[in-house]
């Protein structure tokens, strides 16, 4: 039975991780509890069509849809335009499914007519039966540019085309400094009791989040909670590990927590990394231990229980 808690929080999400923890979080939250802001910097047009990879990740998975498996896409899916396309030797590096083709026809019609990527997404949730509040970090494109060994590669070719094999040097969002959040981001930031950052890439996925404007001065003036994407030095899913070492930087949860110190309030790290629990509390961060890893529905609600019940505490000092 769903459990409310009386809490207004508001989470930052992309990727797998972040999508995982955003499902913990609404299962325990009534509708109007929880705003889950979403990034949008691995956004692409691919076969003319408006693709936002981290947005439909945390769609599906909040509607109970998402492929388990892959970790991307829907369950139940079928290949047959996508099979249709290798038949007649068309670009099949990025694999859309027959009902995940539907959506990107759909939005990208909208956004054609003139709708918003906010007002799209909103209406998607009310057609999935979503009750709690999602949206895209802004309404413009920001588009991630991975600078590497072999140039700048956008992120979708770094990511799934070249499977982040290229030596990473660094990072551009662009027109990040020139856009505003989405209607309702910096709102939600600001009378939330909590904000969580899910545990998802800090490079390629919050960071995207933190260029656009007012954005992290938003996070400043509130309680941050963050979860550590990094167990034992290495990445749960995703290059994020990756990134750090090519960066010249140790990937372990301290380091996470540093990347965050300027507006980190706590931080969650898994039992596997104890040993870094006063190093990260002498950045000034409160820290709470527990198995981070949400391997099945239920890890996800408690974890999510944990984190709330985390922040209940720092709030009542």
């Amino acid at each position: 039975m769903r459990e409310t808690k009386n809490i207004n929080i508001t989470a930052l999400a992309g990727g797998v991780g972040g999508a995982k923890l955003a499902d913990g979080l609404a299962y325990l939250l009534a509708p109007g509890e929880l705003v889950v802001i979403v990034n949008t910097g691995d956004d692409f047009v691919h076969y003319g069509l408006y693709i936002c990879p981290d947005l439909d990740t945390v769609t599906y998975t909040l509607a109970g849809i998402a492929n388990e498996k892959t970790g991307w896409g829907r369950k139940n899916e079928t290949w047959n335009a996508f099979e249709s396309i290798e038949n007649l030797g068309g670009s099949t590096w990025f694999q859309l499914g027959d009902r995940d083709l539907g959506l990107h026809l759909e939005r990208s019609q909208r956004l054609y007519e003139g709708e918003s990527l906010s007002q799209i997404t909103a209406e998607f949730c009310r057609e999935f039966g979503i009750h709690n509040r999602i949206l895209p970090m802004c309404d413009k494109p920001v588009p991630t540019l991975v600078e590497t060994d072999k140039g700048v590669i956008p992120f979708q070719e770094y990511f799934v085309h070249q499977q982040c094999e290229p030596v990473v040097k660094g990072f551009q969002f662009q027109n990040a400094e020139h856009t505003d959040p989405a209607p309702g981001v910096i709102e939600s930031l600001s009378k939330s009791d909590i904000v969580v950052i899910c545990p998802s890439n800090p490079w390629v996925s919050i960071g995207p989040m933190l260029s656009i404007n007012g954005l992290l001065d938003a996070l400043k003036s509130t309680i941050v909670l963050s979860i550590s994407p990094i167990i034992g030095g290495k990445a749960v899913k995703g290059p994020a590990a990756k990134m750090y070492r090519e960066l010249g930087v140790e990937p372990s949860a301290y380091s996470v927590a540093r990347h965050y110190k300027n507006f980190l309030t706590g931080f969650v790290i898994d039992n596997k990394d104890i040993d870094q629990k006063h190093e990260i509390s002498n950045l000034g961060i409160k820290i709470m231990i527990t198995d981070i890893m949400m391997n099945t529905q239920q890890d996800r609600i408690r974890l999510a229980e944990e984190v709330i019940s985390f922040g209940q505490a720092i709030i009542s000092g």
